[in-house]
């Protein structure tokens, strides 16, 4: 018989098993990224479902980037794109100077990485859940942190990983752990 550890061992190569099935009770990195991401998004002004989507995919993201992707995923913006918050170019979208692609199902857009659309319900079952009955409290934490920092640096993928993200992440998914269930 297999012990978790062999398994989630196993499981590494699929990133979203390992990201929902490994330690499922740990706010990790993965959860923390996937909550600012989102609360940036939101405060941006992306819609909750559609800054949920934003959330995971970045998160799903910069996981396979930390990991090595196996073809390139993102091309470069067009110009003129870092003038602007939000804009829609086809299948791509851009958020600031940050590039994610996008699918439609039921009418609704998501967010998709791998064929992979990141859905409200994808979300809830890899971030949210994590989180228990303190979800609430850490969202609305993360919208706070969001709110402190000017325009510019949420439009600019670099200033919001090095100065937002990077600086608390392992605070805030300590703090987040210790609150869970």
């Amino acid at each position: 018989m297999n012990t978790h550890q062999e398994l989630c061992e196993r499981n590494r190569q699929n990133l979203y098993v390992w990201v929902t099935r490994c330690d499922p009770m740990r706010v990790g990195r993965f959860q923390v990224m996937a909550l600012l991401q989102a609360a940036r998004a939101k405060e941006l002004g992306l819609p909750g479902g559609r800054a949920k989507s934003w959330g995971l995919n970045r998160a799903i993201f910069y996981a396979a980037a930390k990991r090595g992707f196996k073809q390139p995923i993102k091309p470069s913006p067009p110009s003129g794109v870092r003038k602007k918050t939000v804009a829609n170019a086809g299948k791509a979208y851009f958020l600031g100077d940050e590039m994610a692609y996008t699918a439609r199902k039921s009418n609704r857009l998501y967010f998709t990485i791998g064929g992979r659309l990141q859905t409200e319900a994808d979300f809830k079952r890899q971030i949210e859940v994590r989180f228990g009955s303190h979800f609430e409290d850490a969202w609305k934490e993360s919208i706070a942190i969001i709110q402190q920092y000017p325009k510019n640096v949420l439009l600019s993928q670099h200033r919001f990983y090095s100065e937002i993200y990077r600086p608390r992440r392992d605070e805030l998914a300590s703090k987040w752990t210790e609150s869970s269930p």
